[in-house]
């Protein structure tokens, strides 16, 4: 169901790429493929259910050559992952990422596709799209229309805004290079060709299956590395589907928040809806951003990014 709110241009042309994993549930992607031909997209899939190898959507060269057969094609604007899984970081050092940035495309896709974003991000400075997938989202047996609303307006709009209601944030006015994604793609790719240098930025992160003590090792690898202490301020998006136990003894998420808070000195900013959720935003990363919290709301306003022009 089109929403108001957005426009999708007639004929746009999408590219789907499965850089990881293949569909858990080929009924999802062929959902995500008919509700955006019934807006008037044209649908070009790159991804061959034959093509299958292991747990992921073809081999390395198979899946790097459908990165790059999409965005050499000339009637497509939009590549988009199929899903996310495992599988973006073998294709790394295969994948020509001039060639990637030179060719206007918009790349989309968050969780296993953080690794697309930050190397793009990195080589060239080139700004790409964490938001929605087609199986999980545009192929969900009932799409969000806050996911799908946002995305739209995001990519047909030279800037774009969003505010949240949130508690128990800190009070900041900053602005900064916006960069960021999976929380576990981000600490994997440190240290790397892949990971980008950003200074005085604000980094946001999320992920998904994750203990929260997982998580702070995570985000104090960060800070050790210097990469906290480096930003403007963090945000938090969603961390769930994680089991506590008895032994954690009162250890929980916001457990750690708070201790994480006491060593970090850059704020930490929370209820970002972001991650491997229904409900989450378009951040386009490598954007600019200008972030206004305040205890119990902020605003998020992103310019400089790459949009549709028809």
């Amino acid at each position: 169901m089109q929403h108001s709110a957005f426009t999708i241009p007639r004929g746009l042309g999408i590219a789907i790429v499965a850089p990881g994993g293949y569909p858990a549930d080929e009924a999802a992607l062929e959902r995500g493929i008919a509700w955006l031909e019934q807006q008037g997209c044209v649908v070009h899939n790159y991804y061959n259910p034959s093509d299958k190898y292991q747990r992921f959507g073809g081999t390395d060269n198979a899946r790097a050559a459908q990165l790059h057969a999409a965005a050499d094609d000339s009637d497509v604007q939009i590549v988009m992952a199929l899903r996310g899984g495992y599988g973006m970081s073998r294709l790394l050092p295969m994948l020509d990422f001039s060639f990637l940035a030179a060719s206007g495309k918009l790349f989309v896709g968050h969780s296993d596709i953080t690794a697309l974003h930050l190397g793009l991000l990195r080589a060239n400075g080139a700004v790409s799209f964490a938001g929605p997938m087609v199986c999980g989202d545009f192929g969900a047996a009932s799409p969000s229309d806050y996911t799908l609303s946002h995305f739209w307006q995001c990519i047909t709009q030279v800037s774009h805004a969003v505010t949240v209601a949130t508690p128990n944030n800190p009070a900041i006015d900053v602005a900064g290079t916006l960069w960021g994604g999976n929380l576990a793609m981000l600490t994997h790719l440190l240290g790397t060709p892949y990971f980008p240098e950003v200074e005085d930025g604000i980094l946001f992160v999320e992920d998904v299956n994750e203990h929260p003590y997982r998580i702070e090792r995570m985000l104090l690898q960060l800070l050790h590395a210097g990469v906290l202490g480096r930003q403007q301020a963090i945000l938090l998006g969603d961390f769930s589907s994680y089991r506590l136990s008895e032994y954690d003894n009162g250890y929980d998420f916001n457990a750690m928040l708070q201790y994480i808070r006491s060593r970090v000195a850059t704020p930490i900013v929370t209820g970002l809806p972001f991650g491997h959720i229904a409900d989450k935003l378009t951040l386009p990363v490598g954007a600019q951003a200008h972030l206004l919290s305040q205890k119990n709301a902020f605003q998020l306003a992103l310019t400089g990014y790459p949009s549709l022009t028809f």
